[in-house]
């Protein structure tokens, strides 16, 4: 998403959007003195404080509130009349905000965003990753990247790829003192690498065949936030993991990891690109999925 270039009003907006000078200085490229200079000299200008500061947090005034609402709508006019004058240059230029997962992320750089910075050099590609789902529009992000079922219903979805899968997979070392289990069942009688939701919940691990579904929370020794740090625990022996196929594809085929119940974990729909359908689709993101249909289409 590209700057107004009405600093002081981006950087109050960003600042009311973040509730910090932190992460709205980062969005905006500036430092935090800068940002707050820029919110100070508007609030002077104005005669009125916008923010209520403390050590520990940044709220809105009543006059600030009053202003944000009144000058947002005015902003995203003057954005996207912006970068409908810049879609007639003859290839985009500017930053391109994408908000998704870090396992999401991995799986984007290698064979969609590289080839999108060679085609488009005058592009910038600022990627935040969080494993919690957000509003995109309002954290000021042009695009999102996740799975499919996770992809809000007012968002229009681009598919990145194929469907995925998950994996359930242990060391053979790890087999050699435990026997591979024939059902989900047979979990209660492993040891198993649990995963910890952003909410904070542990993700129970599910399986499905010829119609039957089933949810475990297996027990185990560890629980983990981040699907390397499990990789690592599964392929030192510790216990069972239960990944994305993506994640464990190298270690199958090198024999350090060895896969159970695969006939338990059916394919799902896979990663999409999604963005407003209400909004002008600026230059840059439409360089993005068109990029994205090519590639897919094997161009």
């Amino acid at each position: 998403m590209r700057p107004s270039g009405l600093v002081e009003l981006d950087a109050v907006l960003a600042v009311a959007r973040h509730r910090g000078f932190r992460t709205a200085a980062t969005e905006l490229g500036m430092s935090r003195s800068a940002l707050s200079h820029a919110v100070a000299a508007l609030e002077t200008k104005l005669g009125v404080r916008l923010f209520h500061r403390t050590t520990r947090s940044v709220s809105l005034t009543e006059a600030g509130e009053q202003f944000v609402a009144g000058i947002a709508p005015a902003l995203g006019d003057i954005r996207e009349a912006m970068e409908r004058a810049g879609s007639h240059r003859e290839t985009p230029a500017g930053t391109l905000r994408i908000n998704t997962s870090v396992g999401a992320a991995r799986q984007l750089m290698e064979p969609i965003v590289f080839e999108y910075l060679r085609r488009y050099p005058d592009m910038t590609v600022d990627i935040v990753t969080e494993g919690r789902l957000v509003d995109i529009v309002v954290d000021g992000f042009d695009a999102g990247v996740r799975l499919k079922e996770l992809v809000p219903q007012d968002m229009i979805a681009v598919p990145l790829g194929p469907d995925q899968r998950f994996a359930v997979v242990g060391s053979p070392a790890y087999f050699e003192s435990h026997p591979k289990p024939r059902t989900p069942a047979d979990l209660a009688r492993h040891r198993c690498i649990r995963s910890r939701l952003p909410s904070g919940g542990i993700y129970r691990w599910e399986f499905a065949r010829h119609g039957e579904a089933v949810a475990i929370d297996g027990e185990g020794p560890l629980i983990l936030d981040e699907p390397n740090l499990m990789l690592a625990a599964a392929r030192a022996g510790i216990g069972l993991a239960y990944l994305s196929e993506w994640n464990v594809a190298a270690d199958l085929a090198a024999g350090r990891l060895v896969r159970v119940l695969e006939e338990w974990t059916p394919p799902f729909p896979g990663l999409c690109l999604y963005y407003p359908g209400r909004r002008h689709v600026p230059a840059g993101l439409r360089a993005m999925i068109d990029l994205i249909r090519a590639l897919r289409r094997g161009g």
